[in-house]
């Protein structure tokens, strides 16, 4: 059985802060198919509550992760734009050793993003 789970931590780098009160959906994809899994909105310190995809339900394959940035960025004031330039960022990764700790942060601003596996 695996033991392994999944966690974002989302930072604002250009107001140096955490990424408070994002919306965030996870997807487990098999092809062009995408199931959706649950969605979940980060805390005060960029984090969700609980692991996006907790032990009991961690299994390898391959998975996305969808950042609704451009909410995120209008709640927080950052200068409009029409069609904002970053709106909804998707991440695609794959899990492939079902007993580790994915972690899979995104640090985001009003025009770029980057994402690591962290640890």
């Amino acid at each position: 059985m695996a033991r392994g789970f999944l966690t974002t931590h989302v930072l604002d780098t250009a107001r140096g802060v955490p990424a408070a009160g994002m919306h965030i959906d996870l997807y487990q994809v098999h092809g062009e198919t995408r199931r959706h899994l649950r969605s979940m909105v980060t805390n005060h310190d960029g984090r969700t509550d609980s692991p996006i995809l907790p032990a009991e339900e961690f299994a390898p394959g391959s998975y996305e992760l969808v950042f609704h940035a451009g909410d995120y960025l209008d709640a927080t004031g950052a200068a409009p734009e029409a069609p904002r330039f970053l709106d909804v960022i998707p991440i695609r990764f794959g899990i492939s050793q079902g007993d580790s700790h994915y972690h899979v942060p995104l640090l985001i601003s009003p025009f770029s993003y980057s994402t690591y596996r962290g640890s």
